[in-house]
């Protein structure tokens, strides 16, 4: 099985060892994407809202460096610090994918890295 791991300075480096997607297949594995700004590496100002739409276009970012996009996701995993905020989080995702949706998780966690309220990952298949 040969795998590819894929990567872009259109969204933020790994913060670890790990890709920021794996290609295997016509499948791609999106590793969660937190609002970090790709150019400084630094959580992005504002509120929430903001944090996720970075956390999409970094998502994004990979999966076209990937050679797909959003609309090729068939599965995402959502993090919040605040379920609270869900109504949000599904306002940003309606503007960055149409329908048909992919399946989805939402899950509350008690903290994400660098202090983000969001994070998201994805599995993405190529045609």
């Amino acid at each position: 099985m040969l795998r590819e791991a894929i990567s872009t300075p259109d969204a933020p480096a790994a913060l670890g060892p790990y890709s920021q997607a794996v290609k295997v297949g016509n499948t791609v594995y999106l590793s969660g994407q937190i609002p970090l700004d790709p150019g400084t590496g630094q959580l992005v100002q504002g509120g929430f809202e903001e944090q996720v739409e970075q956390a999409f276009r970094n998502l994004r970012a990979v999966a076209q460096r990937a050679g797909g996009g959003l609309s090729k996701c068939v599965k995402m995993t959502l993090f919040l610090t605040d379920m609270s905020q869900f109504p949000v989080v599904n306002q940003v995702m309606e503007r960055y994918i149409a329908q048909p949706f992919p399946a989805r998780s939402t899950v509350g966690v008690a903290s994400l890295p660098r202090g983000a309220a969001f994070e998201v990952e994805a599995v993405m298949v190529l045609d």
